[in-house]
């Protein structure tokens, strides 16, 4: 595609796209501070802090891209009800990112909060609980969806952290929903039980998830090895393509048929936080707004390069990726 074609296809068909993030929600919160000295009552270091920034997470990170690039986006998946959901929702509200789906529960909305000095992350404390949600909180998630897809998606994003939403039985339920519906299901895994992905269409995992699934860990510049990891991951746990993230190496798409081995033009790896989110998040606007998985490939590639610039949790837009292929 020339970049008229993309310009194009952002200007048109992106801003058609109806996509649902589905899966574990937090928020990220940094407070960035000068680390000078020790306290005087114990031997820990003191951050001054002086700057302070609410970032949307995981799930909600991937539909914050998605808004940003244009896509009617929708969010589905389990909060709190506490100071830490309003931020979120607010936030959800300014990228006009539709939360009908936020189901609220008794327990903590999931909330990593970074003390940074510079660049460097100093401590990070986690607020969540990962207690099984009840039946009654699945079956209004599955309503949601169902009722999503009754009035038309163009794609359904599968965001698993581990942190409660994303089960064996609730995947299962997604995957045959949206293929009854003629939907695509991308997932962006973790862990290692991918089985419960079986019969998804793609999944989006960086080199890191892939070792933790594989006897053999294969190196990121290894394009050989990266196609024979896909191959084996939708062998093993009946997934139908791979998007394997390669940092610094690009991305392979490894489909029924092909490999392709994408190149990153970026030089320098910055921060990868949320490069993973991006990639996920960029390949379902392209599928959902009807391109070649090799295409989407490519876009997510060229995104994902950008991200890996950036410090933090970072958001990408359409202007970004257009300013990219321009130069």
């Amino acid at each position: 595609m020339t970049k008229t074609d993309w310009q194009n296809f952002f200007q048109t068909k992106a801003r058609k796209c109806k996509v649902l993030v589905i899966g574990d929600i937090m928020m990220d919160r940094y407070y960035y501070g000068d680390v000078r000295k020790f306290a005087s009552d114990a031997p820990v270091p003191v951050a001054k802090i002086i700057k302070r920034k609410a970032s949307l997470g995981a799930a909600a990170n991937i539909a914050n891209n998605l808004a940003r690039l244009g896509c009617k986006t929708s969010i589905a998946g389990f909060v709190g009800d506490d100071h830490n959901f309003e931020i979120l929702s607010d936030q959800l509200y300014e990228s006009g990112i539709d939360q009908d789906g936020l189901i609220a529960t008794e327990w903590p909305t999931t909330t990593k909060i970074r003390i940074m000095s510079g660049h460097v992350q100093m401590f990070r404390m986690d607020f969540e609980d990962l207690a099984p949600r009840s039946d009654e909180q699945f079956d209004a998630l599955k309503e949601f969806v169902e009722q999503r897809l009754n009035d038309s998606l163009d794609a359904i994003v599968l965001a698993d952290y581990e942190k409660g939403v994303c089960t064996e039985q609730f995947c299962g339920s997604v995957i045959r929903a949206a293929h009854n519906h003629g939907v695509p299901v991308i997932v962006m895994p973790y862990g290692q039980r991918w089985i419960k992905y079986a019969q998804a269409d793609y999944i989006t995992p960086n080199v890191a998830k892939i070792n933790k699934i594989l006897l053999s860990p294969i190196q990121t510049d290894d394009d050989d090895a990266a196609e024979r990891a896909g191959r084996y991951i939708m062998r093993k746990f009946k997934i139908k393509n791979v998007l394997a993230t390669r940092s610094s190496s690009g991305i392979t798409l490894v489909t029924e048929d092909n490999a392709f081995h994408l190149p990153t033009r970026m030089q320098e790896v910055f921060d990868s936080a949320g490069a993973a989110d991006t990639v996920a998040a960029v390949f379902a606007m392209a599928l959902a707004g009807g391109l070649k998985p090799v295409d989407g490939a490519y876009i997510a590639n060229v995104a994902a390069g950008i991200v890996l610039r950036k410090s933090g949790t970072y958001a990408i837009t359409r202007a970004d990726v257009l300013n990219e292929l321009a130069g």
